[in-house]
């Protein structure tokens, strides 16, 4: 398996046969390439002008995938500008459905499945016209609308081949035809014609696009695992045994106090949980908390004597303390929103989205003012744990010194190198990536956090179906699930969220001094049970993720999610197991009668631990199974 690459120069001729604005693949550019050089993992190729393009394909570290890396060297003796490189181009792969996982606000990673026919991917007679399906997303929420991620299906021969593009920003993937039933499939940052970028590389420089890993396999689950496998996020040293959070936003719902959080930590201590987070309200003179970020102060009024006093009566319960921060957005009570020299802007005025706007993350003095504001509030106070959020989208681009899409990616990419100083300043800090819950959901994203919220779904329906469908594009381990709880949740309820937190990380919220000594006990043993599950979540590989569900806010069926931990993926060499979670939604049957269906047999495993009674709709039930 080895990637090729593509550039599309300013001024060069485009490709034609009807392909000019739905791909910049098969330019003239291309035609400068003369020479050519290949090894085992490399294709490097040169113009008589000394330009370079080179493409490395090497055998991931951490999993049976392979990690693709482009590069363009201008040795020339001019300048030239970019208006498209890819991160990957394979030019041969047999295929007839094509798999995206699609993503919105509380709706992430339903599966599309498209046949290449009923997109119109055939070829044409002559094999002469180009037949396009572009995708991707333009902005600074790279998970909105689609996952960087796809998936391509040889139905016939029972082969996939997948790809996840590693892009914080704006990205595109697209398919080409032209022959037969052989597809090309490349991606990279989203170009000048669908992301509104251009990249100028001077006399002497490099340019390095966004990373690829690919995957071959036999089925959507075998190499979504390789990709995600394949990913080497940054986990904290104290968040390496699949800790439990209290994030209290569905607790207090932005009106954190010294008193009703102290009243929150009595309640939780000894329970399990590692964390209790404090989430937005703590800052400025809060009134609704959206409307003064920016402004990091403590509310006083709140917290009369800091907040070192709530941070010392955490770790005297035994729990790391957490708080959330937005610190790239500046809202307008914030006192700082006239700020305009230090905002990212756009046609010469502060880009404001929503009531909004947002630092450049570029300048020095916003670098400053954060590291004086958020790492030194972590420092002094004594939070081991940082919730980083981000609510909106800088949309296609904004002011600078090259395209508006170049612009934009080097303000994400300057977002990163905070999320590494936060590290850096302070090593074993736990990072949750969320934005708006899942629109970070990102492979370059999360490989800089420990855990990420995985959505906003928080007291939905479709929290399990959401949780599930995440195994394909992100480490369990790293998934955290909310199950809030309430007063008036039945049995049952309590089951449904419980069990959903089995899918990834147990994270926890609501009005739990208010739940009854019955209540507590279901959810003590949903924890006892988690973390005998916890090493199948963070270790196994998810072999079957079944539903039948076409609405994500009216569910039928259920949905049968497997996690198998084969015996010598243990450290301790116990015999083989499968974490198997069901959830019944409308109109829904029994367990045994959903697995009959799914034509699996359980013969050969003996259940050894069980959580919740899946008896009706909307209940579930969770088994750890051991080989016999």
């Amino acid at each position: 398996m080895k990637s090729v690459a593509e550039i599309k120069l300013i001024k060069d001729e485009y490709a034609g046969f009807y392909s000019c604005g739905l791909t910049m693949l098969g330019s003239s550019t291309m035609r400068r390439f003369t020479n050519k050089i290949e090894d085992d993992e490399s294709i490097t190729l040169s113009s008589d002008d000394k330009l370079i393009l080179k493409t490395e394909t090497k055998k991931s570290s951490y999993s049976d995938a392979f990690e693709v890396r482009t590069s363009f060297t201008n040795n020339s003796s001019q300048e030239v500008t970019l208006e498209m490189i890819t991160s990957f181009c394979f030019p041969d792969i047999k295929a007839d459905k094509i798999h995206r996982i699609l993503s919105f606000w509380s709706a992430e990673g339903r599966v599309l499945t498209n046949d290449l026919f009923d997109l119109n991917m055939e070829q044409a007679w002559n094999n002469m016209a180009y037949r396009v399906e572009k995708f991707g997303n333009v902005g600074s929420m790279p998970v909105r609308k689609y996952f960087p991620f796809v998936a391509l299906e040889d139905s016939k021969n029972h082969k996939f081949f997948a790809v996840q593009l590693y892009s914080p920003s704006s990205w595109q993937i697209e398919l080409v035809v032209r022959e037969g039933d052989i597809v090309t499939v490349a991606g990279g940052i989203a170009d000048r014609d669908f992301g509104q970028w251009t990249k100028c590389v001077k006399a002497g420089e490099v340019f390095e696009a966004p990373k690829a890993v690919v995957a071959t396999g036999d089925s959507l689950e075998e190499v979504c695992d390789k990709l995600v496998k394949s990913q080497h996020p940054k986990i904290s040293p104290v968040d390496n045994q699949m800790g439990i959070t209290f994030n209290e936003y569905c607790t207090t719902w932005g009106n954190p106090t010294i008193d009703n959080l102290k009243k929150l930590a009595d309640k939780i201590t000894g329970k399990g949980i590692q964390y209790l987070v404090m989430d937005s309200g703590w800052y400025s003179d809060c009134g609704n908390w959206w409307e003064y970020r920016g402004d990091w102060s403590i509310n006083r009024k709140r917290f009369p004597n800091g907040l070192s006093e709530l941070t010392d009566y955490i770790r005297e319960r035994g729990m790391i303390p957490g708080i959330w921060f937005e610190f790239e957005t500046v809202a307008p009570k914030s006192g700082l929103f006239d700020n305009a020299e230090h905002f990212i802007k756009k046609d010469g005025v502060p880009l404001t989205i929503g009531g909004a706007r947002f630092w450049d993350m570029e300048d020095s003095w916003v670098q400053n003012y954060l590291k004086e504001n958020v790492v030194k509030r972590l420092k002094d106070d004594g939070f081991g744990y940082i919730k980083i959020d981000y609510n909106d989208t800088l949309g296609m681009g904004c002011d600078g010194p090259e395209g508006i899409g170049e612009n934009l990616r080097k303000k994400v990419l300057a977002t990163q190198d905070f999320f590494r100083t936060l590290r850096k300043e302070i090593p074993e800090l736990v990072i949750e990536n969320c934005s708006s819950g899942g629109h970070r959901l990102e492979p370059s994203f999360m490989e800089l956090a420990s855990q990420a919220s995985f959505s906003d779904a928080h007291e939905i329906v479709s929290l399990p179906i959401i949780a599930a469908n995440l195994h394909r594009v992100i480490r369990p381990e790293q998934s955290q699930i909310w199950a809030v709880m309430r007063a008036a949740d039945s049995d049952e309820r309590i089951f449904y969220s419980m069990c959903a937190t089995f899918l990834g990380r147990m994270g926890l919220s609501g009005d739990v001094y208010d739940l009854s000594e019955h209540q507590w006990q279901l959810v003590d043993e949903a924890i006892a049970f988690y973390k005998k599950a916890a090493k199948i979540i963070k270790n196994g590989k998810t072999i079957l993720n079944k539903n039948v569900v076409k609405s994500y806010n009216k569910p039928e069926g259920g949905q049968l999610v497997i996690r198998e931990l084969k015996k010598d993926e243990e450290a301790d060499g116990v015999q083989e197991k499968r974490l198997v979670v069901y959830h019944r939604f409308e109109d829904s049957i029994k367990f045994e009668d959903f697995v009959k269906k799914c034509n699996i047999d359980f013969k050969n495993w003996k259940v050894i631990e069980k959580y919740g009674k899946a008896d009706k709709d909307f209940s579930a039930v969770a088994y750890i199974m051991e080989k016999k």
